[in-house]
């Protein structure tokens, strides 16, 4: 760190682990007065790991100087010899994570419903800022290939399920053709997160809301940014007033706005058309069905993965009727 000139030369340095498992560790770093944090694959994690977590640097840096919330790239390492795996520091963010209580909001936004309405018009404003880099310009002009993207999608989940497949799904084959079947003509592509839902931002502390930074990349591509929405409101309830909403969601649902009215605001911020919304909405509940199938596969004696085989026949039979409905009402 010394030798790169990085935040803090010379003070002596203490660490504290923060979080990480089989993908990734995260490690926050002090030496003085300068705090950040370093994020590497842990040792026996797959080699693939290792382009992963640079990939995940070129983004943050490529983020710097825009108006999306994210951690400061403070330096990259690629040589495996330092530490045994490539790694890279990003600036420590000084607020909190709708993770941190198991889903339950800090106060202010915990006893002030009326407050708590924001978080959701933040998590929505910071894709639609995304959505808004010049990815070209940033140098991310190969970061992914948005040519083909929606035909690549669907046949390459549908041929990651057909391989891990050890039961049949109601629903697949009729989401499946419908999506092949109404697939964009056209779409702006854009940076995508890839993930992204209240798990994956921080927020500052107080109110109001203020989003602090956009977090984990590991799914970071150039693709079709209205993925990113559907995926955040897929599971979006209805009615966030209904007594059920805090049981519909892994947050308490309580008190936010609609989901037309948080994909209204994205639109707005991100200058883009929502109107076919209803083809990402089956994509994201078809991709995800698909995406915790494996979890559920590999479950073992795993409660928690065990869980997820009724969440995803609901998931894939969700995107079925509504593949129907469309049709329907078209």
């Amino acid at each position: 760190m010394d030798d790169a000139a990085l935040p803090g030369k010379g003070e002596p340095l203490t660490t504290r682990f923060l979080s990480g498992g089989t993908q990734n560790v995260i490690y926050e770093l002090t030496r003085g007065d300068d705090r950040c944090v370093i994020r590497m694959p842990p040792p026996g994690a797959p080699p693939d790991r290792d382009k992963g977590i640079l990939r995940e640097w070129r983004i943050i840096e490529a983020l710097d100087g825009t108006e999306v919330p994210h951690t400061a790239a403070i330096g990259v390492c690629e040589d495996p010899s330092v530490l045994g795996r490539p790694f890279y520091v990003m600036g420590f963010v000084d607020g909190w994570s709708p993770m941190d209580d198991h889903g339950t909001w800090p106060e202010p936004f915990n006893g002030d419903v009326d407050a708590r309405a924001g978080l959701s018009y933040q998590l929505a404003e910071g894709i639609a800022l995304l959505s808004k880099v010049d990815w070209r310009a940033r140098g991310l002009a190969d970061l992914g290939r948005p040519d083909g993207f929606h035909e690549r999608q669907v046949d390459r989940w549908l041929g990651f399920f057909e391989r891990i497949k050890k039961r049949d799904l109601d629903g697949l084959i009729t989401a499946t053709a419908w999506l092949k079947a109404h697939k964009p003509l056209d779409f702006i592509p854009g940076l995508m997160h890839g993930d992204y839902q209240f798990a994956n931002v921080m927020y500052e502390h107080g109110a109001p809301a203020r989003l602090a930074a956009l977090v984990d990349w590991e799914m970071g591509t150039v693709g079709d940014p209205k993925l990113d929405l559907a995926w955040m409101v897929q599971s979006w309830p209805a009615d966030t007033s209904a007594p059920d909403a805090a049981e519909m969601s892994y947050v308490d649902m309580h008190g936010m706005p609609s989901r037309d009215q948080v994909v209204g605001h994205y639109a707005e911020v991100s200058g883009r058309q929502v109107d076919d919304l209803d083809y990402y909405l089956v994509l994201a509940k078809w991709k995800l069905a698909i995406v915790l199938e494996q979890g559920f596969q590999r479950a073992g004696q795993d409660e928690k993965l065990l869980a997820f085989g009724p969440v995803v026949s609901a998931l894939m039979a969700s995107a079925a009727e509504l593949a129907e409905a469309t049709d329907y009402r078209n």
